[in-house]
C-alpha cells in the first residue's frame, strides 16, 4: 500500500487546512446526507485551490480509496462544476467544512441550488414535453394490448417528471438515492409528498394508466399555472388520451 491509501479523512482535512493555498473544502454525497451513510461510505471532498495558487497537495490528485475520495481544483473550476452537470445536485446539498473566502464558498453552492429563472423554464418546457410523450405511448400501448412496452414508457415518464417538477421549483434533480431524503427536509410546492412518491412508485412498477392519467392531470394544472400552455396545448386532441376518463 502506498502512503495515500492509508491516509484518513480527517487527516487530511487538517493537512489541508493548514495549506494557505487551500480556500475551501466542500463534502458531498452521503456523508452530506444526514442519515443516509452506511459502513461502505466514503467521504467526497472537494478541495479548492487559490485561482493560480501551487501547492504539494495536488500530489493528491485522483486520490480514491474506500474511505476517501478527493477531487482537487481551482476556485474557478470549482464555480463551473455541475454548471451543467450530473454534479450539480451533489454540490447543491454539499456541506461546507473550510471556507476562507468569507462566505464565497457558500454563495457559490448556493448558486448551483438554485436554477436560473430563464433556464429553469426553458428546461421545464423540454421535461413536460417529453414527459408528456413517454406518457401518451404508455397509455396506447396500454390500449393497444403492449404490456412491456406500456409499463417501461410509464418508467420513463417518472423519470422526465421529476425533472418537470424540479425545474418548476428552480432546483436541480436529486439522485434517485436522495428523493425521498430531498423531499422529507425540501418538498415541492403544492404537492403531497407522500401521495406524490406513492403515485410514481405504483406507476414505475406497474404502468398503471388511471394512476398515471391521475397524476396528468395535477402536473397539467401546474404546468398551466407556470405559463407552459403551449407545449400541452400543442398535443392537441391527444391530451384526452392522456386526462382521466
Amino acid at each position: 500500500m502506498t502512503a495515500q491509501e492509508h491516509l484518513s479523512y480527517n487527516a487530511f482535512v487538517e493537512l489541508a487546512a493548514a495549506d494557505p493555498a487551500v480556500v475551501g473544502l466542500v463534502l458531498k454525497g452521503s456523508q452530506a446526507h444526514e442519515g443516509m451513510t452506511t459502513e461502505h461510505s466514503d467521504h467526497d471532498l472537494y478541495v479548492i485551490l487559490a485561482d493560480g495558487a501551487t501547492t504539494e497537495l495536488t500530489r493528491f490528485t485522483g486520490h480514491r480509496t474506500p474511505e476517501l475520495d478527493l477531487v482537487i481544483l481551482s476556485l474557478d473550476r470549482f464555480r463551473a462544476a455541475g454548471m451543467p452537470g450530473f454534479e450539480r445536485y451533489a454540490l447543491a446539498r454539499a456541506q461546507i467544512v473550510l471556507d476562507r473566502l468569507g462566505g464565497v464558498i457558500a454563495q457559490i453552492l448556493a448558486d448551483k441550488a438554485r436554477l436560473a429563472a430563464d433556464a429553469a423554464f426553458h428546461e421545464a418546457d423540454a421535461w413536460l414535453d417529453a414527459y408528456a410523450n413517454s406518457l401518451y405511448r404508455s397509455v396506447k400501448n396500454d390500449r393497444d394490448g403492449h404490456a412491456l412496452a406500456a409499463r417501461l414508457d410509464a418508467a420513463d415518464s417518472i423519470r422526465f417528471l421529476l425533472e418537470l417538477l424540479f425545474a418548476l421549483d428552480r432546483r436541480p434533480r436529486p439522485y434517485n438515492k436522495y428523493l425521498e431524503w430531498e423531499l422529507a427536509r425540501f418538498p415541492l410546492p403544492g404537492w403531497d409528498t407522500e401521495l406524490l412518491l406513492g403515485a410514481m412508485n405504483h406507476i414505475s412498477a406497474t404502468g398503471d394508466v388511471s394512476t398515471q392519467r391521475r397524476l396528468f392531470a395535477q402536473v397539467e394544472v401546474a404546468a398551466r399555472r407556470a405559463g407552459h400552455d403551449a407545449v400541452l396545448d400543442a398535443w392537441g386532441e391527444d391530451l384526452h388520451l392522456m386526462r382521466p376518463q
